[in-house]
């Protein structure tokens, strides 16, 4: 064969290879990348297309369904959020514009009847050619939600509760929330104009907050502190602290005072009853290095495996094996502040770990599948996402939690509720300068046989401005979510 044939030849060959290569890749490895990008109209209009299941929470209230129209366009159903604001931030939307967000888009093979399951599942409806959509049944409560919403009212901030046992999250709800309706609009213009308004609001109402904005913890985060420092060896209940109104940090001229300038410490349980700023800095301190894998036994520094896409945040803390060259900031981390930075999700969390003997649950905000019949097809079990600490330790911080809402001098004692003994933890972290600190406030009930745990942010203090504390502004909100939880009045 004459050699520039044969080198034709190959060159051909291998192009040809190449293009079969590049085929496979598409239609094999990155086909779901591409059937869900939301460039790809052909996807999202033949989506639009089918008949969609509803979004329903725990108690029957529907929240998202689809409703034909005929209003000139291309699409034969309608995305409607009955609901509004209240469930958007979890739920999402479906834009034929912007794709899909939330329970919308993590559950679409589910909500379309695409997924094996639906499909083995409603074998004769295939072949009749009836509908296969299923339906999202949430975990969260309609009651629960709107329980949330009444409670933060006008004040910014986030409400995260959950049940200890399963992870199942009852409520998730941010103020400012937005309405999804226009996001889903067959008018461009409506779609366009209103994502371009959300985007624009210095509020950002479409900012999922609980669960993908950080915010320094403050106090709330000594629970943290204490069990890393008692799993440690570093501290014991009863190991004893110097009174005093500041600690003075190594480094570093500057010094980590006690909040209002008071003078504390005592035991690590007094201290932490009216949580001491000193004591605590004193223990992040003492932990060194050892207190960024202890924070990480709690998810600090992963992202939890939340099912609303784009899902949530990791929190994060001080870099590991930082301390030598940045003392100042381990101290100050004991307290919740510095370089550590949470989202309220994750303070939830933290209340699961100990309500639940050192286990933190896997989060989720849909419970089960089911077919258009309404026939169970898949429910999401319970799975443990991580072990922070011992069923020993977790025992001890509980009882140290029990103290700061019912004991002497505890700073959550707006949270008691009659006949039940509520464990809690408070905090009041400072964010940047002249701004009004946060309140935060994470507890779970009933402490001797927890079952739900829930997480309170009121951003700048909310109605109390500069004079805010978390047991002023968020513990009463707490304890009101886990009377509505529990069924109490």
């Amino acid at each position: 064969m004459n050699p520039a044939i044969r080198k034709v030849g190959i060159g051909l060959t291998v192009l040809i290879l190449v293009l079969v290569a590049q085929l496979s890749y598409l239609q094999i490895f990155d086909a779901n990348s591409l059937k869900h990008n939301p460039h790809n109209t052909r996807s999202l209009l033949s989506n639009a297309n089918r008949p969609r299941g509803d979004i329903v929470t725990a108690d029957g209230t529907v929240v998202a369904h689809s409703v034909p129209v005929s209003d000139g366009t291309a699409f034969k159903y309608l995305r409607e959020y009955p609901t509004s604001e209240l469930f958007s931030q979890v739920v999402g939307y479906q834009s034929f514009i912007f794709g899909d967000t939330g329970v919308e888009k993590t559950y679409d093979t589910d909500l379309t009847g695409q997924s094996l399951q639906l499909q083995l599942h409603n074998l004769g409806g295939l072949l009749s050619g009836a509908s296969t959509a299923g339906t999202a049944v949430l975990s969260l409560r309609d009651d629960t939600q709107r329980a949330a919403q009444a409670a933060l009212g006008f004040q910014r901030g986030s409400v995260v509760l959950l049940n200890v046992q399963t992870g199942q999250i009852l409520a998730m709800y941010s103020n400012p929330s937005y309405d999804p309706n226009p996001l889903a609009s067959h008018n461009t213009q409506t779609a366009q104009n209103d994502f371009t308004s959300l985007s624009q609001n210095p509020d950002q109402p479409n900012l999922p907050r609980a669960y993908r904005e950080r915010y320094p913890p403050g106090s709330s985060f000594k629970t943290v502190t204490a069990s890393v420092a008692l799993e440690d060896g570093v501290a014991t209940p009863q190991s004893t602290y110097s009174a005093r109104n500041q600690l003075t940090l190594p480094q570093t001229a500057n010094t980590l005072k006690n909040f209002g300038g008071e003078t504390c410490g005592g035991t690590l349980i007094e201290s932490f009853t009216v949580s001491c700023n000193s004591t605590f800095g004193q223990i992040g301190l003492a932990l060194g290095d050892q207190f960024v894998p202890g924070m990480a036994k709690f998810g600090i520094g992963e992202a939890p495996p939340l099912d609303a896409s784009p899902g949530a945040v990791a929190s994060v803390g001080p870099a590991a094996g930082s301390f030598q060259n940045n003392q100042p900031s381990f101290a100050f981390a004991g307290i919740g502040q510095g370089d550590v930075a949470v989202t309220p999700l994750e303070m939830a969390l933290v209340a699961d770990g100990i309500a639940n003997g050192g286990v933190i649950m896997t989060p989720h905000v849909v419970s089960e599948i089911r077919d258009s019949n309404d026939k169970l097809v898949r429910r999401i079990s319970p799975s443990p996402w991580m072990t922070a600490t011992t069923p020993q330790v977790a025992a001890a911080v509980t009882q140290m939690m029990i103290n700061v809402v019912n004991g002497p001098g505890g700073t959550g004692s707006a949270a008691r509720i009659s006949g039940v003994t509520v464990a809690g933890k408070t905090g009041t972290a400072q964010t940047t300068t002249n701004v009004a600190p946060d309140a935060w406030f994470i507890a779970f009930a009933p402490a001797q046989a927890p079952k739900y745990a829930v997480a309170v942010l009121v951003e700048h203090g909310g109605s109390e401005g500069s004079e805010a504390t978390g047991g002023a502004v968020a513990a009463p909100i707490a304890a009101r979510m886990l009377r509505v939880a529990l069924g109490l009045p």
